[in-house]
């Protein structure tokens, strides 16, 4: 039997919500820390720069950046770095020290239940002090917010939001990030 203005029986809504009651659980869920590989320095700025195509004098001179309140000889990095500090190298390995559960625990429990696609929605950065060369950022993750079931373009899915909170080795917070992503299942392609 269908339930009014659903696509679904009383037993899937009823999964559902056990579902869901397992998604929430997740919410407040942390991880961390994150440790960098590298030191903030210079080499990594000017490739993040090059790249990006950002010429701000004070990622490539010591003095422009004192002016702004980096200690005297250092560079400082784009904001927008924050959290490339903390990121895996190619083999998907953070570094020795960090933590080695996965910052989104709820990922595992939506592939079980066949949300396999995965897409990002949106990123919001707050930059609360310069990242110094030589600063060693790390970063703590918490799962944020699970919403309910939504209807997407792409498919039916849940919006995963997961706050990280960047340090530098003073435990000074450098920025804050949330992170969107929506889990789901694809609409079939087939004719």
């Amino acid at each position: 039997m269908k339930t009014q203005n659903t696509d679904l029986t009383d037993d899937e809504i009823e999964e559902m919500k056990v579902f869901e009651e397992q998604l929430q659980s997740f919410v407040g869920a942390e991880a961390g820390p994150f440790l960098s590989w590298d030191r903030v320095n210079r080499a990594m700025i000017r490739h993040w720069c090059e790249a990006m195509g950002d010429v701000n004098p004070a990622y490539y001179d010591s003095d422009v950046a004192a002016q702004l309140g980096a200690p005297a000889g250092v560079v400082v990095a784009p904001p927008t770095m924050m959290q490339a500090w903390t990121m895996t190298g190619f083999a998907g390995q953070h570094p020795p020290g960090s933590d080695t559960r996965e910052s989104m625990p709820v990922l595992p429990i939506f592939d079980q239940q066949g949300y396999l696609a995965v897409v990002a929605t949106n990123c919001e950065q707050e930059y609360l002090q310069a990242i110094c060369e030589g600063d060693d950022i790390n970063g703590r993750s918490t799962i944020e917010s699970v919403s309910s079931r939504k209807t997407t373009g792409l498919g039916v899915g849940y919006f995963v939001t997961q706050l990280t909170e960047f340090r530098n080795q003073r435990g000074e917070v450098v920025g804050n990030m949330r992170f969107r992503i929506l889990k789901y299942k694809p609409y079939s392609t087939a004719s």
